[in-house]
């Protein structure tokens, strides 16, 4: 049995981009994808200056930048009071004099542009990974076998897990479960065939503890979500779009702005998602064994974190960027394992003050039902929108730097 040198656990956006950012450097790698063809949950996502960062390094930010407006405002308003903020996202002009900054794309075109910079052999289709063991060769060397559901074999010399928050490599690792923050969201797209009348800019809406919002990402496409507590009824609708629909025109949405109901209504059935919001603890992420030998995880994987800062794809990205520079001239089992040791070290912070920061933006903005949630909403509609938002997402700019020449 042949065995590959890099096996890439899911065909998502985390390991699909590690697939390229591998390529970028000359290492050639084989995606596991669970999945008959590449397909991504939910319909649209919000990429920050960070993530552009990452694609203009794997070389396919500019195939999707001239699609996609600049995100440089947004308004959260208190239903409950009427009041309104406004928000104004960090444009960069540091990148040889082109605007960088926050853009909501389609998850389907990111995964295709990355995708299609893949020769045709590099995903490997319906081969869902169930377990994994060591095997030692004759020359003392070792290598993972991966065992797949449909009863096939792979063996590699060095694994990355990008299989999301229920990760089967994470688990293998001794990664602790993520945890479920009590929160959720239903997502959707809106599609206005003859065109909408929307002006550019995130739109926020906050009431009883749920966070609606939408965003144009074209002319005849809106982005638009509900997070909300986690109910028992909620969690009953599972994955049926239609059970979405109807939870959120009857629930959900009944105290919001009426184009919430239309966008309910105007979105496909395939674009409707319900996805409770899961986190790593931060000190998992902190101490927690992220890598043994030539296996380590990326993305969700990594890092799972709530939304609230919409940084899980960015960061993700940035992953496979330092990832693919600490391989880059990995030659031998033992570099590859110090390789992977280093892009553990690099990443542990910045993710676990992702995860921290993200899960403080969401408390405080859904508000909270305990004994200090008048507190809390005053520290929200006074002075987090203003001063410790503004700076927050100000950190979360990060330059993950190119990849090398090889």
């Amino acid at each position: 049995m042949a065995v590959e040198e890099i096996v890439i656990v899911g065909g998502g956006i985390a390991g699909v981009a590690t697939a390229l950012a591998l390529r970028r450097v000359g290492k050639k790698s084989l995606v596991l994808e669970r999945w008959s063809e590449l397909r991504e949950t939910g319909s649209a996502l919000t990429l920050a200056h960070n993530a552009w960062c990452a694609l203009d390094a794997l070389g396919v930010g500019h195939k999707l930048k001239p699609h996609y407006r600049l995100l440089r405002t947004g308004t959260v308003t208190n239903l409950a009071t009427g009041a309104t903020q406004t928000q104004s996202f960090p444009i960069n002009d540091d990148n040889g004099g082109e605007e960088m900054g926050p853009r909501s794309v389609h998850r389907t075109a990111l995964l295709e542009a990355m995708a299609e910079e893949l020769p045709p052999d590099s995903i490997r289709f319906c081969s869902k990974l169930v377990s994994i063991r060591t095997e030692v060769l004759p020359d003392s060397s070792t290598i993972m076998v991966l065992h797949l559901d449909d009863g096939a074999i792979i063996k590699a010399k060095a694994v990355i897990g990008c299989d999301g928050v229920h990760s089967v490599v994470a688990q293998w690792l001794g990664l602790a479960s993520p945890r479920d923050s009590g929160r959720s969201a239903v997502r959707g797209l809106a599609v206005y065939p003859e065109g909408h009348n929307f002006k550019p800019g995130l739109q926020q809406f906050l009431l009883n503890g749920v966070k609606a919002g939408f965003v144009p990402i074209n002319d005849k496409d809106v982005y638009w979500f509900v997070n909300h507590p986690t109910t028992p009824e909620v969690r009953e609708m599972g994955g049926d779009p239609e059970l979405i629909r109807r939870a959120t025109l009857e629930h959900l949405v009944v105290d919001f702005p009426a184009e919430f109901k239309v966008f309910a209504q105007q979105s496909e059935p395939s674009s409707l998602s319900w996805n409770e919001f899961l986190y790593r603890l931060p000190w998992d992420v902190l101490f927690g064994k992220l890598q043994r030998g030539c296996v380590t995880v990326a993305g969700d994987a990594f890092h799972p974190t709530t939304p609230d800062l919409g940084q899980g794809a960015c960061i993700a990205l940035e992953d496979t960027v330092v990832l693919a520079r600490c391989l880059a001239h990995a030659n031998s089992p033992k570099d590859m394992e110090q390789g992977m040791a280093r892009y553990v070290a690099e990443r542990r912070w910045r993710a676990t003050w992702l995860i921290i920061a993200s899960f403080f933006s969401g408390f405080v903005q859904q508000g909270s039902d305990g004994r200090w949630s008048t507190a809390i909403k005053l520290f929200r509609d006074l002075f987090f929108y203003r001063f410790v938002f503004p700076w927050i997402i100000r950190i979360a700019q990060y330059d993950c730097g190119k990849l090398p020449e090889v």
